[in-house]
């Protein structure tokens, strides 16, 4: 069965750091772009960061520019995100989602849009605050 998981979630204070992971089964993540949203409380989910499968390119919102790192370690079937310099308003769900369609790669990569094939996990719950 095709799985995400999203792992290492949970409650930082202002200006910490946290890693999430998000790993798959039931298929191999070389050939999915994957890209990260998250929800804040009573908002709409918002794109974070996406890196593609071929080159490894990566994009990622102004809002977390230069505080976080998508990566992938495709021995490990996960990608990661490294979030750093946390703010409040970096709270919410975080969702994985993958995809690999050459169209809807581009929209989800270039635009860290939300389209209608992404694949996604379940989320993990981020909160920061002190």
């Amino acid at each position: 069965q095709k799985q995400l998981v999203e792992s290492g979630g949970g409650l930082v204070q202002p200006g910490g750091s946290l890693t999430l992971s998000c790993t798959a089964s039931g298929f191999t993540l070389d050939y999915y772009a994957i890209s990260w949203f998250r929800q804040p409380p009573g908002k709409e989910r918002e794109g974070v960061a996406c890196i593609r499968d071929n080159n490894d390119q990566t994009t990622y919102a102004n809002s977390v520019m230069g505080r976080f790192t998508i990566s992938r370690d495709n021995a490990e079937n996960t990608v990661y995100l490294q979030m750093d310099s946390l703010k409040p308003e970096d709270t919410g769900v975080y969702y994985c989602g993958a995809d690999h369609d050459a169209k809807s790669v581009q929209a989800m990569c270039s635009g860290l849009r939300e389209i209608d094939t992404i694949f996604w996990g379940k989320g993990a719950q981020v909160t920061v605050s002190s």
